[in-house]
């Protein structure tokens, strides 16, 4: 078993970046291990028996799921803290990144086959049932998050990672699909708290290593 946390998947998942925020504002040594999707080999399966990524395998052993992951380096190291002291001030982080992974990432991943990686469209039908999800969970969304200056409040906390990972990608993929940005469409002003976590050291690093691996891939493509 690793000394160190290794943290693996790829850098363009954005589940995988979620959880590597948390590292790097946390300070935690880690290494990262390139795995990628879909999962076969049953090593890599008995670290995620559902064969996504990311995971984490520890000197215990493996975890997966984003979430549980954040929550497991919040018990290993508290501080610097990604949820605040006050049970009720952190349960209302934990309410989002559940609004953000459940009800805008995991519904608008839907559209990311036909918006991203060329496969073919989602029937009329299906586009109608996404957006008309997208429709009510983005409001409900918008009621929670309070961009002040981040999205729970006045301190970074894991919702930040959380909103990192799902809210531009889902703004492209609707704008692709729909033609507008349905995140702007119902007032969710997300583009400037964007420009603003992309001042963190954190967050500056995961934006290169991405750019890195989807420059690599294009030339990689090109043969």
């Amino acid at each position: 078993e690793p000394t160190m946390i290794q943290l693996c998947g790829f850098a363009i998942s954005n589940y995988y970046n979620k959880v590597k925020i948390a590292l790097l504002e946390k300070g935690i040594a880690f290494e990262e291990v390139l795995v990628r999707t879909p999962i076969t080999d049953p090593a890599h399966l008995s670290h995620s028996p559902m064969g996504k990524v990311p995971y984490i395998v520890t000197p215990q052993g493996a975890i997966s799921e984003s979430q549980a992951i954040l929550e497991y380096l919040e018990s290993l190291q508290p501080s610097p803290a990604l949820v605040p002291a006050d049970a009720f001030a952190a349960a209302k982080v934990r309410e989002l990144c559940v609004y953000m992974d459940l009800h805008l990432e995991l519904v608008g991943r839907e559209l990311y086959g036909m918006a991203l990686f060329g496969a073919p469209a989602l029937s009329e039908g299906n586009q109608a049932r996404v957006k008309k999800q997208l429709d009510k969970s983005i409001p409900a969304f918008k009621t929670l998050a309070k961009f002040s200056p981040y999205v729970a409040g006045d301190q970074f906390t894991m919702a930040d990672c959380a909103a990192f990972s799902a809210l531009p990608v889902l703004g492209m993929v609707t704008k692709i699909v729909y033609g507008q940005d349905l995140l702007e469409a119902h007032g969710v002003d997300y583009k400037p708290y964007m420009k603003q976590l992309a001042e963190r050291p954190s967050v500056q690093r995961v934006i290169a290593d991405r750019r890195a691996m989807q420059v690599a891939m294009q030339a990689a493509a090109k043969g």
